[in-house]
């Protein structure tokens, strides 16, 4: 955070300074602004949030112990703070007040699916280019976003934020905090669609995004998946200037000669309007092509050149945890990790990059796979359909078993499987993560690719940990991932 006293911050937030004696010398905010008392760093300023666990407000104290030069609190705490109404509300005009101060130029995106595998693909783009801050995995809502703007130091150049929605107005809130000049919306899908209600209410939350960037005299830029219809459309609810991305053929920056290597990564020509560049990436799934088009969109309209851009999208990693994490086990089994969210889109994605890490093909041909499946949460009224759906497409593309995970939805996957392919044993509901494990071990063997996918409460992230650490095989220990 750049450097401010404890009265700065009251001036910018409308809040009052607390338990700081007339004279005393209390050390500026220039650390890292936390909510979690074991972050604090020299210099912190320390954000008491009253959550239903824990209320930070008894953390205070420990928190100056620690070296925090001030905490953001709804009451006085006995030790130096800003105190306020309400510490989210204060949160945010403190992002609102920084990110002004800075003049950093704040790209921030959306979509259904692979807001974060985009932000990481567009931050590694533009840190070539000068210094940038992006958010640290997911944290993408209004206490997330707020607290990775406030990381930006002077001389950040660019300040790349993921948005997320469960509402109409929760991204018209977030571009308040931290008003974008370059937006991204890359599709609109299913997720969330039990609290939306249709895709047309998800497009109408999504469009906030281009709704709040300046005229284009002004700088600001919309860049659009031009092969999602709902938000090509949305060029209509803004005047910035529209960059559109994607495989169409009026896009201004598109792919051509799409194709996957031998290990399931994409591989493609970039097109942009003053060059072409040849990508391969190392991530895995054909999916990230459009990922990959948006971030050079955004990469091109700061400068890059096209071969610049080629270079740094092959050379780019995954840097969020348990998205499309490819292990290789000296057994030979490979664990494909993408058990932090799931949505039916993501799925659909995520099984066919699946066969192709396998090396499979319509008759079956390629190492045996395991689809080790779970609930996708947040589909209202779709999500029988939805799972049903993808117990189907596992059969059509030929997986060798799936394993479905957890209550009524994983029955609904497999069922869909059994329905679809007549299956017997290719198919398998079990009723926790533990079960998983304990099916796996008896029955992998070398060479065997295993894809573990579903939204975050399914907690399967303990199916994939465990087998990347080798508890897959008859040999190993059982009971070990209880105590994780």
């Amino acid at each position: 955070m750049i450097p401010m006293t404890l009265a700065e911050i009251a001036d910018a937030v409308g809040g009052r300074v607390h338990d700081v004696p007339d004279g005393a010398a209390v050390p500026a905010v220039a650390g890292p602004v936390v909510r979690d008392s074991r972050e604090v760093r020299p210099g912190s300023l320390f954000v008491a949030f009253a959550g239903e666990r824990a209320d930070g407000h008894d953390f205070a104290a420990r928190a100056v112990a620690d070296g925090a030069a001030g905490v953001l609190a709804a009451r006085p705490v006995g030790v130096p703070a800003v105190v306020v109404d309400d510490v989210l509300t204060a949160l945010g005009a403190l992002a609102r007040h920084v990110t002004a101060r800075l003049g950093t130029t704040v790209v921030a995106l959306t979509g259904s699916a692979g807001k974060t595998s985009t932000k990481d693909l567009i931050a590694q783009l533009l840190r070539r280019l000068g210094p940038t801050v992006f958010t640290p995995g997911s944290l993408n809502n209004e206490i997330g976003l707020p607290l990775t703007a406030l990381s930006a130091e002077e001389g950040t150049r660019h300040l790349v934020l993921e948005m997320g929605a469960r509402g109409i107005g929760h991204i018209r809130y977030l571009t308040g905090l931290t008003p974008p000049r370059v937006g991204v919306v890359l599709n609109v899908g299913s997720a969330h669609l039990g609290e939306f209600g249709g895709r047309e209410q998800i497009a109408q939350a999504k469009g906030e995004l281009v709704e709040a960037l300046p005229p284009a005299e002004e700088g600001g830029i919309a860049v659009l998946n031009a092969d999602d219809p709902l938000v090509r459309a949305m060029r209509a609810r803004t005047d910035a200037r529209i960059v559109l991305f994607g495989e169409s053929a009026d896009a201004d920056v598109r792919a051509g000669n799409v194709r996957l290597t031998p290990k399931g990564q994409p591989a493609f020509t970039l097109h942009t309007p003053t060059g072409c560049g040849e990508v391969t990436m190392r991530l895995y799934g054909e999916h990230h092509v459009s990922n990959a088009l948006a971030a050079a969109a955004v990469a091109h309209e700061s400068g890059m050149s096209a071969e610049g851009i080629a270079e740094a999208l092959s050379a780019a990693d995954t840097l969020s945890r348990w998205r499309m994490e490819v292990t290789e086990r000296a057994d030979g089994v490979t664990v494909v990790n993408d058990a932090y969210n799931a949505n039916p889109e993501s799925m659909r994605a995520a099984l066919r990059a699946l066969v192709a890490i396998a090396g499979g093909d319509a008759v079956g041909e390629g190492r045996r796979t395991w689809a080790v499946l779970g609930e996708m949460a947040e589909l209202g009224e779709e999500s029988l359909a939805e799972h049903d759906a993808v117990g189907r497409l596992a059969v059509r593309l030929n997986v060798s078993k799936l394993v479905a995970v957890g209550g009524r939805e994983a029955a609904w996957l497999d069922m869909g499987a059994k329905n679809e392919g007549s299956w017997g044993e290719e198919s398998v509901h079990v009723s926790d993560a533990q079960a998983a494990i304990d099916l796996l071990r008896d029955d992998l063997r070398p060479g065997d690719v295993v894809l573990v996918k579903a939204s975050r409460a399914a907690g399967l992230e303990k199916v994939a940990l465990a087998l990347v650490e080798g508890r897959g095989l008859p040999a190993e220990g059982r009971g070990k991932v209880a105590d994780r």
